[in-house]
């Protein structure tokens, strides 16, 4: 297994779980990498911090990775690569640790996705338009 490329990988997980497009398997390794320079960027005041991120950690560098990268087309870019929940992240997360490109400890659980935020809070609300009260006419003015 140690000769097989990432895309080698990536086509032998989805023969055995083709839920995901290969596309999500890559924003998810890019979404990785991109969480863990904002982790160190935040805390380089203090120790170095792990390359170690937790399933909320993770799936919300994700969320801002996809903000960042498709803006108000996030929900429909993840969607159509089959990721439409957070713990997706996770199963696209454990399939690549089955296979050794990540890695997890004692404590990681697949379960640590489930349920972090919806999509539609994450990715559809902070493009609404926000709800203003507008000031109301005054009708005691005399003319």
């Amino acid at each position: 297994m140690g000769d097989l490329d990432v895309n080698e990988i990536i086509a032998l997980i989805r023969k055995e779980d083709p839920r995901f497009d290969r596309l999500a398997y890559a924003f998810v390794r890019d979404g990785l990498e991109h969480a863990v320079k904002e982790l160190r960027k935040r805390e380089s005041e203090r120790a170095k911090a792990s390359s170690h991120l937790t399933g909320r950690e993770l799936s919300d560098g994700l969320r801002a990775y996809a903000l960042d990268q498709f803006g108000p087309l996030a929900k429909t870019v993840l969607n159509g690569w089959g990721i439409t929940e957070t713990i997706h992240f996770g199963d696209i997360v454990y399939n690549l640790i089955d296979y050794n490109v990540f890695s997890k400890t004692e404590s990681d659980r697949r379960e640590d996705f489930e349920g972090i935020f919806t999509f539609e809070a994450a990715f559809v609300a902070p493009f609404q338009p926000r709800r203003r009260r507008l000031p109301l006419p005054s009708f005691a003015e005399t003319e």
